[in-house]
């Protein structure tokens, strides 16, 4: 069936490249853009978190599901007759703007929270767009918050005001991956087509690949950007389109032209060679793409908006760059012919067989020696990988130490202000709903007294700064709720009067980690224990509960991600090779690249070793949960791609009637030099991504660079040649030294096509 489907592709290359190209023209437009429709909010299917913020939108009908915190410093205090009246302008004005819901300043509810230390205050204000996200009324409450400013400023030469809390730390997070982004393609493009006119010796050449790359990056993103407004997806997929769309698509690409221009090499015009470069490239690609796509696929099964984002953009990236690569590349080569040669740079040799020949020799030999000392080879370059994967063991996945967000951002600036005033529990507090079972809170004294005690026993933890509901705000006092604003009812009382919310924010010194490890052991004791109410119900949300699901979640889908990787790569490539020890040797020796490259991760992130040269300096003590799930998908497929080139090109060679022991020079002579030019090409652009300001993005840039490395280099060039000399004729078992029946029949149809 693949055979008759890659025939037609050759037969009719010209009209298949003409409707690919016409698709990728008529997508275009789309991708300019694109991360305009995408989230920066993480969503976690199904979680608990998740649910609060259901609860309080359908049940509360809260003005606060989703809110920002204005911080304001530089004006006289909140409590003061000139502060009160500078407060008053600003809660009026903000009130005002479309898209606000509320507004709760210290003039509704004189709680000391709003008055910081050192002077500052702030304001909680509600957002309700009615049409778009809530991220896209971050610019105009900012454009707000500066006009109010300088209208300040002319009596309160000091005032600021800035914005913060989740929604703008989203926002500025999705600038500094576009930031990233841009940064990085500026720095890859050019060091890849320097390193692809050093491999071709030829501009011509070099072009294309980077062509298909970003042909690969702009259908990805037009895709995602059209799936978006349906399907809730990250911004993370712009990273990870340009990274993998740049170094899949430049890979692919390098292989098709390298096979055509051997083919040149040996007397063919330009349209045989290109069938015969897509003939004998395009299977490899497809088998190649396969194994990527599965690890991608299996990402899609994780109900984490960030990781099923990433699933998908890897997914099409991989998609269009073999699509591309195996259908426009032949077409434009077969235009080309011997021309592919045009734009010699003067120090680079031309192109014939004898520097073909020349690259090929070095390796040969190389290969040589591997299969004279195969134990030795494996001895000498298994014990440093070895040592370097036992580290992962120490792979921490919780939540990093340290401040990670981007310095310069308004939104982390008034996130710091926060913390001066003591009062950053606001952005980062658990959101508890506490239902009972049949008393109603606002109407019976047993509800009312069971919301009090959890109100005063989560109050008397340590951990605790300040809790506030509406019991606190009435101080007690069942009698004064029919004082309160409708607007504070409705952000702590359900419309039924059984379910209250609970803000409880946690105290300056509580990190992170021991946030999440709090929400974990409230959802724990449960809210009987913690009420004295059979029957009560508990939700904890809030960010350090979403923190809390999003680990959980990682933890529970790593192993059967895991197994679906690594059972469906195996499947391909058993297909492909109908070899049962090439595959399992593939699959083992990935492994080996994926432990020893988390090892890496974890020297230099998380214990901090040349940390301060990616710049971030200190450890940060663990890993975001994030990135070894996602890293391991993709590493595990990219690391087949050479796995996948040297194994078909030894095959080829036994098929061809060459023993073991010469195939296996043969195939690295055929391959090691291209391994070695699409590694360095892979490096680079995954490097390049850790010079941005997302630490996410560090972190899988880095993982995939030094993965990439060990496996174009002790693994592929030294310890997969030697286990293929050890196992001889096994490697083939049961079917791989079989002549497939359908090649000679496609073969004789290329033949009359040409």
């Amino acid at each position: 069936m693949l055979y008759d489907i890659m025939n037609l592709v050759y037969m009719r290359r010209f009209w298949v490249a003409g409707v690919v190209l016409a698709a990728v023209v008529a997508l275009l437009p789309f991708s300019f853009h694109a991360e305009r429709h995408l989230e920066t909010a993480t969503r976690v299917e199904g979680s608990e978190a998740e649910t609060v913020r259901q609860e309080l939108g359908s049940r509360f009908r809260s003005p606060f599901v989703d809110r920002v915190v204005l911080v304001i410093e530089g004006l006289p205090l909140a409590d003061s007759q000139e502060g009160g009246q500078a407060l008053s302008t600003i809660v009026k004005l903000l009130g005002e703007e479309p898209g606000v819901s509320g507004v709760v300043s210290y003039l509704d509810l004189h709680d000391p929270i709003f008055l910081g230390r050192g002077g500052g205050t702030f304001v909680l204000v509600g957002l309700a767009p009615t049409e778009g996200t809530v991220e896209s009324l971050v610019p105009q409450l900012r454009e707000r918050a500066r006009s109010l400013e300088h209208q300040l400023r002319s009596r309160f030469p000091a005032a600021k005001l800035e914005l913060t809390g989740e929604i703008p730390l989203n926002f500025d997070i999705r600038k500094a991956s576009a930031d990233d982004v841009q940064h990085g393609e500026s720095l890859v493009i050019p060091a890849t087509l320097a390193l692809l006119v050093l491999a071709f010796g030829s501009l011509v050449a070099a072009l294309i690949p980077v062509a298909v790359g970003q042909l690969a990056i702009a259908t990805t993103l037009a895709i995602t950007g059209l799936l978006a407004s349906r399907w809730h997806l990250s911004i993370l997929v712009q990273n990870l389109a340009t990274m993998l769309g740049l170094g899949l698509g430049i890979d692919y690409a390098l292989l098709m032209v390298s096979r055509f221009r051997e083919a040149i090499c040996a007397g063919n015009d330009g349209p045989a060679a290109s069938v015969i470069a897509a003939r004998q490239a395009g299977r490899t690609l497809m088998i190649s793409a396969s194994t990527v796509a599965i690890g991608f696929l299996a990402l899609c099964t994780v109900p984490i908006s960030e990781i099923r984002s990433i699933g998908v953009a890897g997914f099409l990236v991989a998609g269009m760059s073999v699509l591309l690569t195996n259908t426009l590349v032949p077409a434009v080569l077969a235009l080309l012919g011997p021309r592919i040669d045009m734009g010699r740079l003067p120090f680079t040799p031309r192109l014939d067989a004898d520097r073909a020949a020349l690259t090929g020799n070095r390796f040969r030999r190389w290969g040589k020696v591997i299969v004279a000392h195969p134990w030795l080879a494996i001895m000498l370059a298994g014990t440093p990988l070895l040592l370097l994967a036992w580290q992962a063991v120490r792979l921490d996945t919780s939540l990093p130490k340290g401040d990670w967000l981007p310095p310069s951002a308004e939104s982390v600036q008034a996130l710091h202000a926060l913390e001066r005033m003591d009062r950053s529990g606001v952005v980062e507090s658990l959101r508890l709903i506490v239902e009972l079972p049949t008393d109603s809170i606002a109407q019976t004294d047993s509800g009312w007294n069971a919301l009090d005690r959890l109100a005063k026993r989560l109050a008397s933890d340590p951990r605790c700064a300040r809790v506030i509901s509406i019991t606190t705000i009435a101080e007690s006092n069942r009698s004064f709720l029919g004082n309160l604003p409708r607007e504070t009812r409705r952000t702590f009382l359900s419309v039924d009067g059984r379910a209250a919310l609970l803000e409880v924010l946690p105290a300056a010194p509580v990190t992170r980690r021991d946030q999440v490890n709090w929400v974990r052991e409230l959802r724990k004791t449960g809210a009987t224990a913690l009420t004295g109410v059979p029957g009560a119900k508990l939700l904890v949300g809030g960010i350090p509960a979403l923190n809390a699901d999003y680990q959980t979640i990682v933890d529970d889908r790593s192993v059967p991600v895991t197994a679906l990787v690594v059972v469906g790569t195996l499947l391909a490539l058993l297909a492909g090779f109908r070899s049962v020890f090439a595959a399992v040797k593939a699959i083992v020796l990935n492994l080996l690249s994926v432990a020893a490259s988390f090892g890496g991760l974890v020297l230099v992130f998380q214990d901090g070793h040349g940390s301060s040269l990616l710049g971030v300096p200190g450890g940060t003590g663990s890993i975001f949960p994030l990135v070894p799930i996602v890293a391991f998908a993709i590493v595990f497929g990219l690391s087949m791609d050479y796995e996948v080139f040297l194994v078909a090109r030894v095959l080829e060679a036994r098929r061809s009637g060459l023993s073991e022991m010469d195939a296996i020079p043969e195939g690295l002579a055929r391959t090691a030099g291209l391994i070695t030019s699409a590694a360095a090409i892979m490096i680079v652009v995954f490097a390049a991504f850790t010079f941005g300001n997302f630490l996410v993005v560090k972190m899988i840039g880095f993982t995939l660079a030094v993965a990439v490395f060990i496996d174009a280099t002790l693994v592929r060039i030294v310890i997969g040649p030697a286990l293929l000399c050890i196992a001889g004729d096994w490697n083939w078992w049961p079917g791989g030294l079989d002549t497939a029946r359908k090649a000679p029949v496609m073969a004789k149809r290329s033949a009359k096509v040409t």
